[in-house]
């Protein structure tokens, strides 16, 4: 049961083949039996998962089930999940068990989907390759010497590894498409404003945005169109009809123009990484896709523009955890200076200091028009470069990552790591839609490594994302291969 798509199971549950208990228990049983090897889950919601899926099995025979009415899931460890620890991969949260629900947990249970846990983090979502994590590192399931992506790397690991069909992940600078491509998996960061994040702890509230992390593009629009939607509680959020994401998925791509940017596929990409994705481009060719060549000349100012403003918001969003209200809380305070200081230097790790630093450094008197507002600036221009590109092509396509999964601990210079979002970066800086697939594989250190494609849309049009990673899955199986030991 493991390997079939969200739409086999839901079909399998609406002929009863089998039940959501019995499918819910399948999961179960290979997270209790392969899970500890890749440290992908923070908590195990057990219980709660087999009684969420004997609910919906009362719900099937009344007849009163829905599409996804008892497929399990699960959330990634940053949404707010009621009665259960929601700790963002630190030690500040290790003890919080949430009041409420997320905007994006209402919608799943909603759905009738059990959530089977929640998934390890880099965190508080700072980190590309969920070492960050308070909890230890998660290892690829390609490859278990070496790191799944991040911050989401929990989420893509389990769906790689057939431990879930689902998962949700959050994108702030590529924290959904860089794991997705690491992990051989699909995954997609809406438009920002499409999916609310209220209950979705924040990192910086300008480039966070919730997505699914599913095997295949059709799987992520069913995910799609339970997670879009207006909520009036996240004031970002858009209020705009949400279509049927599964709707366009078969539609021809003959005469799509995609743009390939040259700053993508210069210095610093991987030769081998290069190859997969030339041929994944050939094969759009010979769907009758058009390609053009285009520039993004601002997107070389993307990494050192983001460095500015998601620490600079990241230090203004974590400046609640003080020790005070809820998380950690140091041994017998002296005062509440010594309060403050202590709770914080025990409850944040390394990388969540560093940017904390960085960015209250960059809001501080004197430097605010020097940095922040310059970036902010510079993040126009790199928006504008997307808008007139747009007018040329339908869909833009890269690289995900310049190269495939590295080594636990390879990298232990912050800049080095921060350049392994170079491509994706540029995207949530101007707010657009942008997704991973499964392009192809390259062999490294003996083992055969997941390539991903990226493509970014227009904005709201996650809908032709969709359709056009469908129609390349449809013609190619990179997004069926299963990591040896967890078929």
């Amino acid at each position: 049961m493991h390997n079939k798509s969200i739409a086999e199971l839901s079909k399998g549950l609406a002929k009863g083949d089998f039940s959501s208990e019995e499918l819910t228990r399948a999961y179960l049983d290979r997270i209790n039996g392969l899970g500890a090897e890749l440290n992908a889950l923070v908590t195990v919601t057990e219980e709660q998962a087999i009684s969420a899926a004997r609910s919906a099995d009362q719900q099937r025979s009344q007849g009163d089930a829905g599409l996804l009415t008892g497929i399990p899931m699960v959330h990634k460890d940053i949404f707010c999940t009621e009665g259960v620890k929601t700790t963002c991969g630190s030690k500040m949260l290790d003890n919080f068990i949430s009041p409420y629900d997320a905007f994006v947990v209402e919608k799943v249970k909603k759905a009738g989907m059990p959530m089977l846990g929640k998934a390890n983090m880099d965190e508080f979502a700072m980190g590309s390759s969920n070492e960050t994590s308070f909890y230890g590192p998660v290892k690829n399931p390609w490859n278990t010497g070496t790191v799944p992506g991040g911050s989401s790397g929990g989420s893509a690991a389990v769906v790689a590894a057939r431990l879930t069909p689902f998962a949700t992940g959050t994108d702030t600078g590529g924290s959904i498409r860089q794991p997705a491509a690491l992990c051989g998996i699909t995954g997609l960061k809406p438009t920002y404003g499409r999916v609310s994040r209220y209950g979705m702890i924040a990192f910086a509230s300008s480039l966070d945005q919730a997505g699914p992390m599913t095997r295949s593009a059709e799987d992520a629009a069913w995910m799609m169109n339970v997670m879009a939607g207006f909520d009036s509680r996240d004031s970002t959020c858009v209020d705009k009809a949400v279509p049927d994401y599964c709707a366009p998925l078969n539609d021809d791509i003959k005469g799509l123009k995609i743009g390939l940017p040259k700053e993508y596929f210069g210095d610093g990409l991987n030769a081998d990484v290069a190859a997969v994705i030339d041929a994944a481009i050939k094969h759009y060719e010979s769907l009758g896709a058009e390609v053009v060549e285009l520039s993004l000349p601002n997107s070389k100012l993307s990494v050192p523009t983001y460095y500015v403003v998601a620490p600079a918001e990241c230090s203004s969003n974590l400046s609640r955890f003080d020790g005070v209200r809820f998380g950690h809380r140091c041994a017998n305070p002296e005062n509440l200076e010594d309060l403050y200081k202590r709770s914080r230097g025990e409850g944040f790790g390394a990388e969540v200091k560093r940017r904390i630093m960085i960015g209250t450094y960059a809001l501080s008197a004197g430097y605010y028009d020097a940095y922040y507002l310059k970036a902010q600036k510079l993040r126009q221009l790199i928006s504008n470069d997307f808008k007139t590109a747009f007018e040329k092509v339908d869909v833009i396509m890269s690289p995900t990552s310049p190269n495939v999964a590295f080594k636990l601990g390879e990298i232990s210079d912050p800049v080095t790591m921060y350049l392994s979002d170079i491509f994706t970066i540029a995207t949530n800086l101007a707010g657009l839609p942008g997704m991973s697939i499964p392009a192809g594989f390259v062999k490294s250190d003996g083992h055969d490594m997941p390539v991903g494609l990226q493509l970014i849309g227009n904005y709201f049009e996650e809908s032709r994302l969709l359709n056009v990673a469908h129609q390349f899955q449809m013609n190619t199986d990179w997004h069926l291969r299963v990591p040896a030991g967890f078929e």
